[in-house]
């Protein structure tokens, strides 16, 4: 028996390489799939890789008619939605902020914090006639600092902590609980792959040597985390923040001393 048997899971940028890992992993978990993206190849070729327990949307995520599509159409297969994952994200190349396009500036926010905005609109009517549910809004440990040269993707992850706790507060007596996940550098193609042609990939401008867990995240760790942030298990969990980065937060880790001869 899953922890998600008899649920609806509607995840968005559910192609990539979290999202595809979060889709699986409620799948196997009992859960109908929605997988909401803007890649159509790709997510009928996972909905048919899952069968009948999945199903692809075609989701602009800065659209809010195609917002309500997307929750219709999940409505009109599986029943009402029990669970929203705001995962559709994108970064940019890095720039200084007098050197930052406003088209720029613009669609990092339309898709990272509008989306989320539209995502959560879109989907409590859904939650409330399921008669309860989760929103997870993928944010960032850039949410937690600022980082040069990525202005645009700082503040919409700043903005969407904000919409969190707003969300949570609004929506806590609906039976509905609204908490973001905070992901360090995860092995992803929005890591390894430029951002725009010519860029710099954020992996070569990034070691993890120096941090307490010397690694890259991998999607299966904050699949992991999602699942129980998402599962009865954090029933009493709305308006929080889970961070998990290695440690990158907390800065360079001592190494140990060699034992004295």
């Amino acid at each position: 028996m899953g922890r998600f048997d008899n649920r609806t899971v509607l995840v968005t940028g559910g192609t990539g390489g979290m999202g595809a890992s979060h889709v699986r992993a409620y799948h196997r978990e009992g859960a109908r799939v929605v997988i909401a993206d803007i890649a159509h190849e790709a997510g009928h070729a996972l909905a048919g890789e899952l069968g009948e327990r999945a199903l692809f949307v075609r989701l602009d995520v800065t659209r809010a008619d195609e917002w309500d599509s997307a929750v219709r159409r999940a409505e009109d297969r599986f029943g009402p939605l029990s669970v929203l994952v705001n995962n559709a994200g994108v970064q940019h190349a890095p720039a200084l902020i007098e050197d930052t396009a406003p088209a720029v500036w613009e669609r990092t926010l339309g898709i990272n914090v509008t989306g989320q905005f539209l995502g959560i609109r879109a989907a409590v009517p859904s939650l409330r006639r399921a008669g309860a549910g989760v929103i997870v809004n993928i944010a960032s440990t850039m949410a937690n600092g600022g980082t040069a040269m990525y202005a645009p993707y700082v503040a919409s992850k700043w903005a969407v902590r904000g919409l969190t706790r707003s969300a949570a507060l609004e929506l806590g007596r609906d039976g509905i609980r609204v908490n973001s996940l905070h992901p360090g550098v995860v092995s992803t193609p929005l890591v390894h792959e430029p951002s725009a042609p010519g860029a710099v990939p954020l992996s070569d401008l990034y070691s993890p040597e120096p941090f307490a867990i010397p690694r890259l995240g991998e999607p299966e760790d904050v699949t992991r985390l999602l699942l129980f942030v998402t599962s009865d298990d954090a029933s009493f969990a709305t308006g929080s923040e889970f961070v998990l980065d290695g440690g990158l937060l907390l800065g360079p880790a001592l190494r140990p001393e060699p034992a004295a001869a």
